[in-house]
């Protein structure tokens, strides 16, 4: 791999609230990639945060460190010495380990993004990037997760037959549990605040990823075909597209 600097070194001077877990004790995150110099980086800027940090410069290392260290967040490039980091999620999905990941890569294509979301990805990082980003999209990805409490007080919602517990991560089609990963469920959530209301791709964008992949709607799409496969394969459909606006989500009749 390149080994140009692949990150910005400014940190800035606003610390924000830390994140911990729901018991208190440090975020657990594994940081994979086969440049020393970037891992020593990303490691110094995670432990800033207070989190707890595990290296794995290859693909069955990192394996091996997630089954056993059980991280709350994985930051993983594509680009590894034995088998690349899209084998290593797949693989990692396959076993029921739903763990958010960021990927890390030199590659800036749409092509390798949509790649890296189609496998079960999360989030995406094109190198040179700053820690800043990282670091706060790393914290966008664990708030979507069980890890840390829901700051609504409201924390049940339900749709028609459709429920969504945002304490247990719990998601239920009827007596059905469904299985989402963290994004999915983010924006399930989106989707059922706000019940029979059209939302606009650029609006979910915004809401659900903070940013919007150069403007490319296509991973709303991509996103709301998976939420269909699995809610809407339970029952009549609840996901409906409103053509040249967005998506609605509606009891179904």
């Amino acid at each position: 791999m390149s080994t140009e600097q692949p990150v910005s070194r400014h940190v800035g001077s606003t610390q924000p609230p830390r994140l911990t877990r729901v018991d208190g004790t440090p975020i657990r995150v594994v940081v994979v990639d086969d440049e020393d110099s970037l891992t020593d980086l990303l490691s110094m800027a995670l432990r800033y945060e207070g989190w707890d940090v595990k290296i794995a410069s290859d693909g069955r290392t990192a394996m091996a460190v997630t089954r056993e260290f059980r991280p709350d967040v994985i930051v993983l490039d594509i680009m590894l010495p034995d088998i690349d980091g899209l084998q290593v999620l797949t693989r990692l999905r396959a076993d029921g380990i739903s763990t958010p990941i960021l990927f890390l890569t030199a590659k800036d294509s749409l092509d390798d993004r949509i790649v890296g979301l189609t496998v079960g990805g999360d989030d995406y990082v094109t190198k040179p990037f700053s820690l800043e980003e990282l670091v706060a999209r790393l914290r966008g990805l664990i708030r979507r997760s069980t890890l840390v409490l829901s700051d609504s007080d409201d924390s049940y919602l339900t749709v028609g037959d459709l429920s969504l517990d945002e304490d247990s991560y719990e998601v239920r089609r009827g007596d059905t549990v469904v299985e989402l990963t963290a994004t999915e469920f983010e924006l399930l959530r989106y989707l059922m605040r706000n019940p029979r209301r059209v939302l606009s791709k650029s609006q979910i964008l915004d809401r659900v990823w903070s940013y919007d992949f150069g403007g490319k709607s296509s991973v709303v799409e991509l996103y709301i075909s998976y939420l269909r496969k699995k809610i809407d394969s339970l029952g009549e459909p609840m996901i409906h597209t409103v053509r040249g606006v967005g998506y609605v989500l509606k009891p179904a009749n």
